[in-house]
């Protein structure tokens, strides 16, 4: 479910947040569905708890989880995340790799255009 990479450069706390941000964005996790308590987390990735609690309260700032008093937290509804202008950099960075890719293996622009709408459309839910 998670990958954490200890040797990594990014603190383990980001790689929580981008986990989930992951899992949200793609859909695995969907609005409304409980998420892992800190204790859960923290024994399931083998990490210290205030680490866990910190990627939450980070998610939470962002508006990606929110938490209930007494029921848990739980992954909030697309509409409420606020986009992060690091982010949204990234994501263009990515979409702007993968166009690319498909320029390079000969893919005429019509050809990428319709790929791409039917990416899009495939992800119904969208506004």
């Amino acid at each position: 479910m998670f990958e954490i990479d200890v040797k990594s450069r990014k603190p383990i706390s980001e790689q929580i947040v981008d986990n989930f941000k992951e899992l949200i964005v793609s859909g695995v996790m969907v609005a409304g569905e409980k998420v892992p308590s800190v204790r859960e987390m923290a024994a399931r990735l083998t990490v210290n708890p205030n680490t866990v609690q910190k990627a939450y309260r980070t998610l939470e700032q962002q508006g990606y989880i929110y938490t209930s008093a007494g029921r848990g937290t739980f992954v909030e509804s697309p509409d409420s995340v606020e986009a992060q202008p690091q982010d949204i950099e990234q994501a263009r960075s990515e979409v702007r790799e993968a166009i690319s890719k498909l320029y390079y293996l000969g893919i005429s622009k019509k050809e990428a255009e319709k790929t791409i709408k039917e990416l899009l459309d495939e992800r119904g839910d969208w506004k």
